[in-house]
């Protein structure tokens, strides 16, 4: 998974820098090409000659070398990777990372990288569990960072507990997972609908739901790190997404998103309809605020247009199909009609009785149905997790079915 790989690794100013030469020479072992970013304070806990000779690159430290005043260019770097590994990444750096703060070649590299980053922070305990530490590493995640965990154990502090970096033959693992998962969707093109939408009323006041949108956009990122290029049609949320095989089409309205989806549909191998569309807006949008004055008792409202089953119905063989059903009463009944009645190979249900699920939530408690009626039922796990189990069983579905 890893010949010919090109990655860098990216050292940071801490104690945990000693365990790098050793990730650096199972890269090589495993046929990758690896080259080496340290900030200046890192050269205190490893030297750059032993980084050059394992990594059999020159270690790179600074923008330009102070003797001939070559360059060594950020902006070359972050397009030469495949992927990006900060290991360790110190708190100091978590920060500056987090906050765009590019006083170093590590950290400058790290803002003009196209490729996915991994980070592996490492620290004492009080520094990792400190609420700044895991704000940043939570805004990381935001920025579609991938996060390696440190295990718990003794530190360099004599303390226990977390903040001690994996070790060097874990973080290889991840590595060779990543690149094994994103040859999964290769070449193939993903429509995902994402977020609530918004039916106006008047200028003022319109008709909409609780959706986040998150679990849309982790959708988006999991399948565009899979290698899958992602068009995501998002009604209003206050989420981004810096993916660059990530097509973001904003929309409002139910009308609109119905316009968008229709658009893209023919030429997506795989949909997932995650919005929550309104199923009604009002008959009529006034063209000025109503006033209290008026007593307006009832609103006039008229179904919108189900995308879903549109989309059913221009389905070909080729292409899988996937709905969302969030329920409060008879859960798997009213999914299994949705599913059969909007010709879908798969629904994802969600009910609102399980605590943690739904709207305005991190988590989420799925089961996924396919066509033949069988049933595969989940814990409550992060949005991010549910993305993966969600994009696995369409994998599986995709390999046991015509597809190819």
């Amino acid at each position: 998974m890893l010949k010919d790989k090109k990655i860098i690794i990216g050292i940071t100013a801490g104690i945990a820098a000693y365990k790098i030469p050793y990730l650096i020479r199972l890269l090589i072992k495993e046929g990758a090409e690896v080259k080496v970013i340290m900030t200046p304070a890192a050269r205190d806990f490893v030297t750059p000659l032993t980084i050059a000779v394992l990594s059999k690159n020159p270690c790179l430290t600074e923008p330009f070398e102070r003797i001939d005043g070559s360059w060594n260019s950020h902006v070359e770097l972050g397009n030469w990777a495949d992927l990006f590994l900060i290991a360790p990444a110190t708190a100091t750096s978590l920060g500056k990372m987090a906050n765009g703060i590019a006083d170093n070649l590590l950290l400058a590299t790290y803002l003009a990288a196209k490729c996915p980053v991994y980070f592996a922070p490492s620290m004492d305990i009080d520094m990792y569990q400190h609420p700044s530490t895991q704000k940043n590493i939570e805004t990381l995640q935001s920025f579609g960072n991938k996060f390696i965990a440190p295990n718990s154990g003794e530190l360099a502090s004599g303390l226990c507990g977390p903040g001690r970096i994996s070790e060097p033959e874990d973080i290889l693992e991840i590595l060779k997972s990543h690149f094994q998962v994103k040859q999964s969707f290769s070449k193939k093109k993903v429509l995902i609908s994402a977020g609530p939408t918004v039916e106006s009323i008047d200028p003022v006041r319109y008709i909409s739901n609780h959706s986040s949108g998150l679990m849309g956009y982790k959708l988006a990122e999991e399948f565009a790190d899979r290698g899958a290029s992602v068009t995501l049609v998002s009604g209003p949320t206050n989420l981004k997404t810096n993916y660059p095989s990530i097509n973001l089409i904003d929309v409002v309205s139910a009308e609109e998103m119905y316009h968008s989806c229709i658009d893209n549909f023919q030429s997506s191998d795989i949909c997932i309809m995650s919005a929550a569309v309104s199923d009604f807006k009002a008959e009529t949008i006034e063209v000025s605020k109503i006033k209290k004055e008026k007593n307006l008792s009832t609103i006039n409202l008229v179904p919108t247009k189900d995308i879903l089953s549109e989309l059913g119905k221009r389905k070909s063989k080729n292409q899988v199909l996937i709905g969302f059903a969030l329920e409060t009463d008879n859960e798997f009944s009213n999914a299994k009609k949705k599913l059969k009645n909007k010709n879908l190979d798969l629904i994802v249900l969600n009910s609102l009785k399980d605590k943690g699920a739904g709207f305005k939530q991190k988590t989420n408690k799925i089961s996924i149905i396919d066509n033949e009626g069988e049933i595969m039922n989940f814990g409550l796990k992060s949005k991010e997790d549910v993305a993966k189990d969600i994009a696995d069983k369409i994998y599986d579905f995709m390999q046991t079915s015509i597809f190819e």
